[in-house]
């Protein structure tokens, strides 16, 4: 089957991100489904493996964790999909990537594609809704409930996760959220989202969050850049917030957080799958609700960039643009119309 990675260690003066890969479709686990991959996104965790990590011609690696597509075939203990079933996930860092014809995924992390979404958009909310929604109500452990009081900033909140974090919080939560973006078209894209108040990640947050009249953080999430804003936010702390991140900063002083006694949460959406937890179906119910939310249209879609086809082309144009730090939302590829 034909899929898109590398082969070779990454070079700084390369132009493409990918090649193309001739493979054999591996056997399916007992939980997999074979999934024909209709739609991927791309996000920053592809760059960042295709960066660091290891392949040699003998052992590709294929690239891609946002995918949605039709079940083909199944794994002999599935239950909860059948053949001919419409799908969408983010797969298993530690297995191959979406960006092929065909994908293995074990179905405890599968959700149902939203019937209202093309598979294209559909890909644009796994990795990201699965993310958002595991810091937000798991490691913040926030209620779902209107009653919530609180606030939570987001800052990068025009990225891919930001752009979902946003809208779970305020759809539904009734947490005020303040959004950080520092471009007219992100601050826009910040309010369509649902956020309360955006300011500008560029300057010092704690005047303009003061002007907002936000004196202090109940939650602070911090989805780019965390070392550069981290004193600060401990800074704009509440005694006993909470403070969770997504990125890899260099080494952070977590001193700093003692005498408000606060607390780090370090959200990885792969860990359940990696680590086969005993709870990684929480990811696909979780992504069955997204489905739910987006189809009764509680939650938006985040695609803001498509190509209609999965090729080598259109996939380096794709990672390019998310290596510039200039996306906004999701960019996707793939089936594009109904």
């Amino acid at each position: 089957m034909k899929a898109f990675g590398f082969s070779t260690p990454f070079s700084p003066h390369a132009r493409n991100y990918v090649e193309q890969l001739t493979l054999d479709l591996e056997e399916p686990r007992d939980h997999d489904l074979v999934v024909e991959i209709k739609g991927v996104a791309v996000n920053p965790v592809d760059t960042k493996v295709r960066v660091n990590a290891s392949a040699s011609p003998d052992s590709p690696r294929v690239l891609g964790y946002d995918g949605a597509g039709i079940v083909r075939d199944v794994g002999a203990k599935v239950s909860r999909f059948a053949v001919g079933d419409e799908v969408f996930y983010a797969g298993n860092i530690a297995r191959r990537g979406t960006f092929a014809d065909f994908h293995l995924v074990d179905e405890r992390i599968v959700g149902r594609k939203p019937k209202s979404l093309t598979f294209a958009d559909a890909a644009a909310l796994p990795l990201t809704s699965i993310t958002a929604w595991e810091l937000l109500f798991d490691r913040f452990a926030v209620r779902r409930a209107q009653s919530t009081t609180g606030n939570l900033l987001v800052i990068g909140g025009a990225g891919g996760v930001g752009s979902i974090l946003i809208q779970l919080a305020r759809r539904l939560t009734g947490l005020t959220v303040i959004a950080t973006a520092s471009r007219p078209d992100t601050v826009a894209w910040c309010e369509r989202m649902g956020a309360h108040h955006v300011i500008n990640h560029h300057q010092p947050l704690a005047p303009q969050l003061e002007a907002a009249g936000v004196t202090q953080l109940d939650l602070a999430a911090s989805l780019t850049k965390t070392d550069l804003h981290f004193e600060a936010t401990v800074d704009m702390m509440r005694p006993g917030g909470k403070i969770g991140l997504i990125d890899d900063p260099g080494a952070l002083d977590v001193s700093l957080m003692k005498t408000k006694a606060l607390s780090l949460h370090w959200e990885f959406m792969f860990a359940r799958p990696m680590f086969e937890t005993d709870d990684m179906d929480e990811q696909g119910r979780l992504l069955n609700e997204v489905s739910n939310l987006v189809d009764e249209g509680v939650l938006q879609n985040t695609a803001t960039k498509s190509f209609d086809e999965i090729s080598i082309e259109s996939l380096n144009e794709a990672l390019a643009h998310q290596a510039s730090g200039t996306a906004i939302g999701k960019t996707v590829l793939g089936q594009t119309k109904a």
